[in-house]
């Protein structure tokens, strides 16, 4: 045995040595449309070379293989991509990627390194464009750039970063997973829509898989809400509206902690805030009033002579009308928003003078759905075949989403019950309504619960992920998450832990037990 240990230390001392060596093979690998131009293997705690410090973790990251490429299925398609790979040893056998947020244009380098330390494979794509993510006008006279966007570059990459993990590992995952939030949920839902093999689990968040109807109610909202000046919210004035409806809703639940634990039942007249004097920011003027109201019943057409007509995106729930209301809803002034002036204007009309104020809504709605609606929306609820390919999964939302109503995701869920049938449904999706939670993360309530490579609430194995991962494959179906809110201090790193329930259940206070534990509620029907 003695004799043995020479040859044992220089094997182990080999196998870096030999990854680096499969890693860099890489680089010839030949994919359909496909360039790979890095293939290198960095080091432990190394940033890798051309990702910004601060976007992802370098610090803990361990070595790893980081390939590069760009896909071209087209000739005005640039999609750049990358896939980390950890060492052998490290790896768990899966595969987990990424998604985008806003109009894309950048890879969640953060995202990837917080998932390549809990030993997945991981991959993630700029979604065929390099630019901020409130910039939409590289899709101006782009068709196919709109395609990549809207579901291209996600497919693309699932498939790619596939042969990669094979070419490096010998083999390919055992499962593959994909978590991402936003327009990322958007993705997520095209992949289980489109493309059911791509991936076994899936996490959406706060879906903005509707976008046609989204950015229209947005045009229909923003001339009620801004067409006359007076109607303007400014941001200053937020506080005394979140004051006037915590107080109308937060204790409906037993307990006053600062959050509307089901807003869906919250009957909140934006007319007690009527200024019953001069104007001031604890009040609001009648024109005012109007605007509120319609953030809260969302986007409608028009209608016949003024009357209000179809609903076209439905709106935002009361109880946290905070600052993040400025940046969504809000703004400086009365501009009009940058998603929905970016889609009209660049992705449906094509023409950069477009403007929300003087646009014809029925209009706009027929020219999107038509143009770019086979590209961008991902509302089929036809989820058979992702049931067939024994695909899982879970949709969450935040309640207080002031960007993405989270009735849209319980229209999803509900129509996916009548496309399957019931039982069908609760087979391959659970929805999951965080109150308190804003848009994908943070607000006044518990709003970690395992999503974008997040840690669970009660540790390990306790996570969305991770349960949506023993449903696929152990085939325990999730019951309720634990949802923490962080206190962000060293002394109180956690200050309130909540059961998320199922929809429909909800989380039920027992009247009687410390709000801030999860044992004092439980998970009941509506």
């Amino acid at each position: 045995m003695v004799r043995s240990l020479p040859a044992l230390i220089l094997a182990l001392l080999c196998l870096p040595v030999a990854y680096a060596a499969d890693c860099a093979s890489l680089k010839s690998l030949s994919l359909p449309d496909t360039t790979i131009t890095t293939a290198e293997a960095t080091g432990p705690g190394v940033m890798p070379g051309g990702v910004m410090a601060g976007s992802a973790p370098s610090k803990q990251m361990p070595a790893f293989c980081r390939v590069t490429g760009i896909l071209h299925p087209t000739s005005d398609s640039v999609i750049r991509f990358e896939v980390w790979l950890p060492e052998a040893a490290a790896w768990n056998g899966r595969l987990l990627n990424t998604g985008n947020g806003g109009f894309g244009g950048s890879i969640d380098y953060r995202q990837m390194g917080n998932n390549l330390m809990r030993g997945y494979a991981t991959a993630g794509s700029d979604a065929g464009h390099q630019a901020e993510a409130e910039d939409a006008s590289w899709a101006y006279r782009h068709p196919e750039k709109i395609a990549d966007f809207g579901w291209r570059a996600t497919h693309l990459t699932a498939l790619r970063s596939k042969d990669v993990v094979k070419a490096l590992y010998g083999k390919p995952q055992t499962t593959a997973y994909f978590d991402a939030c936003s327009d990322g949920g958007r993705e997520a839902l095209m992949e289980a829509q489109r493309f059911p093999d791509d991936y076994d689990g899936i996490l959406a968040g706060a879906p903005a898989n509707s976008w046609v109807h989204l950015f229209t109610a947005g045009v229909a909202l923003a001339q009620v809400t801004t067409g006359n000046p007076s109607a303007y919210i400014s941001s200053k004035k937020l506080p005394a509206i979140n004051a006037a409806s915590l107080a109308a809703c937060d204790a409906q639940d037993g307990v006053t902690d600062g959050i509307v634990s089901d807003p869906a039942h919250c009957h909140f007249d934006p007319a007690v805030l009527l200024c019953k004097g001069a104007d001031d920011l604890t009040c609001l003027t009648s024109p005012q009033v109007g605007s509120l109201r319609a953030f809260y019943a969302g986007g409608h057409d028009p209608g016949n002579r003024g009357s209000a007509g179809k609903l076209i995106f439905p709106g935002l729930l009361p109880g946290d009308e905070n600052p993040i209301w400025h940046d969504w809803i809000l703004g400086n002034a009365p501009n009009g928003s940058n998603y929905t002036n970016g889609f009209f204007r660049y992705m449906v009309y094509n023409d950069p003078t477009w403007q929300p104020l003087t646009a014809h809504i029925a209009d706009a709605l027929k020219t999107a759905t038509e143009r770019v609606g086979k590209d961008v929306d991902a509302t089929d609820p036809d989820l058979r075949p992702f049931a067939k390919h024994g695909g899982k999964l879970v949709i969450y939302h935040g309640w207080n989403d002031p960007a993405i109503s989270p009735w849209n995701s319980v229209d999803y869920y509900r129509s996916v019950e009548t496309a399957m049938g019931a039982d069908a449904a609760q087979a391959t999706v659970r929805l999951y309504l965080l109150p308190g939670m804003e848009h994908c993360l943070n607000g006044p309530g518990p709003n970690v619960m395992g999503q974008l490579s997040l840690p669970g609430a009660g540790g390990p194995g306790t996570g969305a992920l991770d349960l949506l991962q023993q449903w696929v494959e152990k085939g325990q179906a999730p019951g309720s998450i634990l949802a923490v809110k962080l206190g962000g201090t060293k002394e109180a790193p956690v200050t309130t832990v909540r059961p998320v329930c199922a929809f429909p259940q909800e989380a039920k206070y027992d009247g009687k037990g410390d709000p801030k534990v999860p044992g004092s509620f439980s998970c009941v029907a509506p």
